[in-house]
């Protein structure tokens, strides 16, 4: 007997242990239900201790998992009392060992695991750096084949603290192309035999893998927080951390009251933020992201641009929001780089872009007061530790084994 089913939002069928992304009747994302409702740690390290809620029968191993620590001069500086940071990247002095620097990695395993308890020998995904350097380096580990579709902005990231092997495979889109090109392509690729999509927000064992930084939190604090910060793309990582609240919720050890999400995106290309503003469910391309590949090759985290968010979706991000009344926020490329400076000044750990954005949203909402000297707050540093890593490691970049024009190309002529 398996450990969780697998329900759908919208019309409730169920389904059992297996790897599924989406159900038969409708295009509700799917929520894993897990047997065990109270979190029960396991005695292993990294996110292996929330195995309670991973939809993965055998055990994770793996020393990667999210650190939750309380900030001292950041806090101090922002005037907060209960700031707390969930650091998701290489930091060893902190106890953080993600070798590829991106909470990412915390999907990565819980998948491939799934995938192959499941049956499955390959999986296929878009990226625009982070999610593949994470997929690539746990294919690397367990030998599962990974087919990673990169826009060529992104190639630049993908690279390993270990040397790639064979099961890593790169296609690389030409410039022009950007993360919803790689997407097309991707969903293309995947119909190929043999292989399956890794799905996106889509994928309970993703969501799962992220929820463990809302986990760790309520854990390390003995309740959930009152305010979680993150920049997000796609708003995956909010929908995660929602999703991991309503566990702690039912659980009843961690309070009743659910984290109010406090996301942001990163100007010009901001359309869940555009699209909430309004009150929508619906993002429309006309009004939200008008000229949408021009915004994006101006965005300073690239990694956050999606063009088809999980947004308006049953339980997706508008219902998350929803649930915790939430407040989006649309970040300059100025107040990410100013954020990202003061940040590494006070707490002494290198920063990604993404989490850059995620600070810069902490600052404004104390300086508008959505925010309570005295709250709890849940800071998402969701990549980080990247110069940190470079004195422990040599790092090896991953070379595309075949090139696309464009997300249409005859598939035949990649060779895969």
């Amino acid at each position: 007997m398996g450990k969780f089913k697998i329900k759908c939002l919208k019309c409730g069928k169920e389904y059992g242990h297996q790897y599924r992304l989406a159900c038969e009747n409708d295009d509700s994302i799917l929520r894993a239900e897990y047997f065990e409702k109270r979190l029960d740690l396991r005695k292993q390290p990294g996110m292996g201790r929330f195995h309670s809620w991973l939809p993965v029968q055998e055990e994770l191993t793996t020393d990667a998992g999210p650190t939750t620590y309380k900030s001292e001069a950041f806090a101090r500086e922002l005037g907060l009392l209960n700031l707390y940071i969930g650091f998701s990247g290489y930091w060893p002095e902190r106890g953080s060992f993600i070798k590829t620097c991106s909470f990412k990695e915390l999907e990565a395993y819980p998948t491939m695991q799934l995938l192959k308890e499941s049956g499955g020998k390959a999986i296929v995904l878009a990226s625009v750096g982070n999610t593949g350097r994470a997929f690539a380096h746990v294919s690397v580990l367990t030998g599962i084949d990974a087919y990673i579709v990169v826009p060529d902005s992104g190639i630049s990231y993908l690279w390993l603290p270990e040397e790639p092997n064979e099961s890593v495979h790169l296609i690389d889109l030409s410039p022009g192309n950007d993360y919803t090109d790689a997407i097309n392509l991707a969903v293309r690729v995947a119909k190929l035999p043999g292989l399956v999509s890794e799905g996106g927000a889509r994928n309970i064992a993703r969501r799962d893998g992220m929820g463990t930084v809302m986990l760790d939190a309520a854990v390390t604090l003995g309740k959930m927080p009152d305010h979680y910060f993150q920049a997000v793309g796609s708003g995956t990582g909010g929908i995660s951390a929602w999703e991991a609240s309503l566990r702690l919720r039912a659980d009843g050890r961690f309070g009743q009251k659910l984290p109010k999400l406090q996301l942001a995106q990163n100007l010009p290309f901001v359309p869940i933020y555009s699209a909430w503003q309004a009150k929508r469910r619906e993002i429309i391309p006309e009004i939200d992201m008008k000229d949408a590949k021009k915004q994006i090759e101006e965005t300073y985290a690239s990694v956050l641009t999606n063009r088809t968010p999980p947004y308006g979706i049953k339980g997706g991000l508008y219902d998350a929001l929803g649930d915790t009344d939430g407040v989006m926020y649309a970040i300059t490329r100025e107040e990410a780089i100013e954020a990202k400076a003061l940040f590494e000044s006070l707490e002494g750990i290198d920063i990604l872009p993404p989490s850059a954005v995620a600070v810069a949203s902490l600052l404004k909402a104390v300086k508008t007061g959505n925010v309570g000297t005295g709250d709890i707050i849940l800071l998402n540093i969701a990549g980080g530790g990247y110069i940190r890593l470079k004195e422990d490691f040599t790092l090896f970049q991953i070379s595309p084994v075949a090139h696309a024009k464009n997300p249409d190309v005859p598939l035949e002529s990649l060779n895969i």
